[in-house]
Order: structure tokens, then C-alpha cells, then sequence
């Protein structure tokens, strides 16, 4: 392995199979990206930091009893796919809907999952426009702040759906705004791959209703 993918594997230990996966997944990335400028191109030295271990930690936040996730604004597909990737390395039972309106990189997406064969859903619409999928769990990552990010995340959730958003120095202002017209639940925990970043989880989620 190189010594990016050894950095990776330090701060979470996977199979070599799930590594060779990760590193198809780059491979991929990067052919892609001359064409369809997927990411910022100075992010592509740092995949594995950046982006991979940034997508890989919030695994440990999913609820043991989820088997559905939902990605909004999947992009390239962080961290829906990453995600995918760890699923698949650990034959645990999580179906991932990776919600992308923008068809080149929802091609990109399918032809991720299909080559690396991961159980994911390519959904290519709108958030604000699907009705009929309630997911057990709700990422986004560096979609919008979170007061908006919540509004979005209203047409996937019911009652019992966990939120995990990897969140920036702003976490605090931005559960402050939130809780102007939600009620919740909050964890805050330190980012592995960002020493100003967080991971926020949060549970109950219901909103206000103002007269």
C-alpha cells in the first residue's frame, strides 16, 4: 500500500480488499475529473485524507439498526460511496441512495457502483422533489448550512432518522440558527481528519410549528 493509503488504514483499519476498493474508487476519481471537474483539482493529491477518511469516520455514528442512508448532493460521492465501499467490506446490510440532480456525476456515481458493485441507489432528482423514500440515516457533506441543510433533509427523514453532517468551525452559530425552528438532539465530535472540523449527529428531529 503507499503511505496515503497507510495513513487512511491507521485511523481506520479496514480489509486490504476494502483498501483495493478505495483505491479503484481514486483511480476512477481522477480519469474522471480531467473531463468533469468533479472536485477542486488541488483536493486530488489529498483523496485520502480529504476526502475518503473525511467520508469513512462518520461509520462509526450510524445506528447498528439502519439499513437505509441517504446522500444528498452526493457529488462525487462523498460520503455516500465511501460509505458504500465500508458497507461492502463488512457484508453489513445498508442500502445507500446517492441523491445527484446533475447527470455527469450521477454517471459517475452508477459507474462507480457499478464496477465496484456496491449496494446503491443513484436517485437523479431533486431533494425537495422525492416523496417516497424516509431514510434511517441523512448525510450531506458541504452542501449548506445547517438551517437549510435541515430543510432539505424534511423530505427524507421520519421519526426515528439519525442526521450525521460532517460540519466546520460554524457548528455552533449554526445549531444556534437552527434551533430557531427545530427541535433536536445534538452530539458534536472532533473531526479524524480536520482539527477545526466536527461531526454532528443529530436525533429527534421535529419542526417547530410557529403561529
Amino acid at each position: 500500500m503507499s503511505s496515503k493509503q497507510n495513513a487512511f488504514t491507521d485511523i481506520i483499519p479496514v480489509s486490504y480488499e476494502t483498501t483495493e476498493r478505495l483505491a479503484c474508487y481514486e483511480k476512477m476519481l481522477i480519469e474522471w475529473n480531467e473531463k468533469f471537474n468533479l472536485v477542486a483539482p488541488s483536493t486530488l493529491p489529498h483523496i485520502w485524507s480529504r476526502h475518503f477518511l473525511d467520508s469513512a469516520q462518520l461509520m462509526q455514528f450510524i445506528p447498528d439498526r439502519a439499513v437505509t442512508l441517504a446522500d444528498m448532493g452526493a457529488g462525487a460521492g462523498f460520503p455516500g460511496l465511501v460509505l458504500a465501499i465500508l458497507a461492502k467490506g463488512t457484508e453489513r446490510d445498508l442500502h445507500i441512495y446517492e441523491i445527484e440532480s446533475t447527470n455527469k456525476k450521477a454517471d459517475f456515481l452508477q459507474a462507480v457502483t457499478d464496477e465496484l458493485k456496491l449496494k446503491v441507489t443513484i436517485r437523479r432528482e431533486r431533494i425537495e422533489d422525492i416523496r417516497d423514500l424516509k431514510a434511517d440515516v441523512v448525510t450531506a457533506r458541504a452542501l449548506k448550512a445547517l438551517p437549510e441543510l435541515l430543510k432539505y433533509a424534511n423530505y427524507l427523514i421520519n421519526k426515528d432518522t439519525t442526521c450525521i453532517f460532517p460540519k466546520g468551525q460554524a457548528v455552533a452559530d449554526e445549531l444556534t440558527q437552527a434551533s430557531k425552528y427545530w427541535t433536536f438532539t445534538s452530539e458534536i465530535h472532533p473531526s479524524r481528519s480536520d482539527d477545526s472540523g466536527s461531526v454532528l449527529i443529530l436525533t429527534n428531529l421535529r419542526y417547530k410549528t410557529h403561529r
